[in-house]
């Protein structure tokens, strides 16, 4: 079946400059005629190859996924787009998509999300394009689609009805065939993969006490699959497990703040041995244990430390890489188990190159971000495994023993993120400003019994593919005792944010349980 490919007259918006993780504005920008669609064919024209491919489409399911799919499937077809694979419901966790992008060799997918940020009417809403293999588009083409999008006169869709996406199968939008699947069995199986499922069933079969918390977000369904369906959890596990647009009214963020029923339950009151939740598009995880949260710097280090428990690792890591505001906590595991250890810009993409070489196989971001080289996305449900498979392989052993134990054999890495949000564009730089004029003269100065041994701003040579980036934060370090990183962020809707990062090491015994603040409060001062 044919249908009418028709060419609309747009004007170009000039704010379609994706940041870190794609485009986030609020959604009433996204409902102006004509937004989404430039975006989308800014794309389509930048990035040859869509006639004839495979393209993977879906999102978190936030408020305004349903139509924007509709509108991207109209786009693909009149694109020439062969075949498009998308979740039921439009429902597809970042992390899914790139598997599905990967399962079916796409030539990319679009995936709709503003991850972590509130949904809903009045909330906010996201589209970033992942390139075959599963990663996020690189610098050089999210740059050229901004330039397109600011030239933009004209988009194709077809003429046709929505089509259904309640149920898996197959129908045909014009001639674009549109395959319908359910994407938590894909994931469910690729995790099968990657873990020793038998032992996390004896795990939770053994009075082990867990709950995981998907803040009625995109992971519900997939860890309904996981831990009820797969591993014989009772579905109690699960809280806020039914996506909704407006995730509930609450805020999909996994930490303290957002998640604060769960880590009341945790580590206030001791009431669980483990408990996890994800964020809006499943890319982000919070761990805790009985009377303790796991940073997530400490978390990327301990499950690299810990490889070997996962069967997808039995022989050890090549390597693993951090984005550079992320603690140092990876960098001494690395030096003592003789891995390498690689230091990125934030931003997924920028682990991408090296995961496809093989150099890495586990990665993480400080924000909340685990992932390894199974897909080329962060993945909240993947880290929760990985916690899980390794308290399998340590039975008798809680979350607390097993940090202690990290800590005697490595050291801590204390550390904290200061957010300074909705500043305008010259307050942020100003002041990102008046410290990069002092980083020359920083080094071999003293701060109490502090001495500057590094200053700079970090720059990024990708190993690879010799791509350079500049800009991405400011260093001030102290030998290997302690460190401070400023840098602005890229994954807001409105405004600057300034985000000051501190990091402090402590080796000797006594100081391995010390309050964060107390130990960071001097550092903070010097800040």
């Amino acid at each position: 079946m044919h249908a009418a490919v028709r060419s609309i007259t747009t004007t170009p918006f000039e704010d379609q400059q994706v940041g870190t993780a794609g485009l986030r504005k609020r959604v009433q920008v996204f409902k102006q005629p004509h937004y989404l669609e430039n975006f989308v064919q800014s794309v389509f024209d930048t990035h040859p190859g869509f006639e004839g491919s495979t393209l993977v489409v879906g999102g978190d399911g936030r408020y305004h996924n349903d139509v924007a799919i509709q509108t991207i499937l109209s786009m693909a077809a009149a694109a020439g787009v062969q075949r498009v694979v998308v979740g039921v419901d439009g429902i597809l966790s970042t992390p899914a998509a790139s598997h599905l992008i990967r399962k079916h060799d796409a030539h990319g997918g679009f995936v709709l999300s503003a991850s972590h940020n509130p949904a809903g009417p009045e909330g906010d809403f996201g589209i970033k394009f992942s390139v075959r293999g599963g990663g996020q588009a690189p610098s050089s083409l999210t740059d050229a689609i901004y330039a397109r999008s600011r030239t933009i006169t004209t988009y194709r869709q077809i003429d046709a009805p929505p089509i259904d996406l309640s149920q898996p199968g197959e129908t045909r939008l014009g001639s674009m065939i549109v395959l319908c699947v359910d994407s938590t069995r894909d994931y469910a199986d690729l995790m099968e993969t990657r873990f020793d499922f038998d032992a996390i069933r004896a795990l939770l079969a053994s009075g082990f006490e867990f709950a995981f918390d998907a803040m009625h977000a995109v992971t519900g369904p997939y860890a309904r699959e996981l831990f009820v369906n797969r591993l014989g959890a009772p579905e109690s596990v699960l809280r806020n497990a039914t996506p909704l647009p407006d995730f509930g009214g609450g805020h999909p963020d996994p930490n303290l703040v957002y998640a604060a029923d769960l880590a009341e339950e945790v580590v206030t009151r001791q009431g669980l041995d483990f408990a996890a939740a994800s964020d809006g598009d499943g890319d982000r995880n919070m761990i805790l244990g009985r009377g303790l949260s796991v940073s997530p710097c400490e978390s990327l280090a301990v499950i690299a430390a810990n490889a070997r428990c996962m069967p997808a690792y039995r022989n050890g890591i090549r390597g693993a890489a951090r984005s550079m505001p992320t603690s140092r906590a990876l960098d001494a595991v690395a030096a003592q188990q003789g891995f390498a250890a690689h230091e990125t810009p934030t931003g997924w993409k920028f682990f991408c190159n090296l995961l496809d070489a093989g150099d890495i196989q586990i990665c993480g971001e400080e924000s909340f971000g685990t992932g390894s080289d199974h897909v080329r996305e962060k993945d909240g449900l993947w880290a929760v495994l990985a916690w899980m498979n390794l308290l399998a392989s340590r039975p008798g052993q809680s979350v607390a023993d097993i940090m202690l134990d990290h800590w005697r054999t490595y050291g801590r890495h204390y550390y904290e993120r200061h957010d300074y949000e909705g500043l305008s564009a010259e307050q942020a730089e100003r002041v990102m400003d008046s410290l990069r004029q002092r980083l020359a003269a920083l080094p071999g100065q003293s701060f109490d019994d502090l001495t500057v041994s590094a200053a700079d701003e970090f720059a990024y040579s990708d190993p690879i593919d010799n791509s350079h980036a500049q800009g991405q934060g400011l260093r001030v370090c102290f030998g290997d005792a302690a460190r401070i990183v400023l840098r602005k962020s890229g994954t807001g809707t409105s405004g600057a944010t300034l985000r000051l990062y501190l990091e402090c090491l402590r080796q000797d015994p006594w100081e391995l349980r010390l309050p964060t603040q107390e130990v960071l409060t001097p550092l903070a001062v010097i800040a």
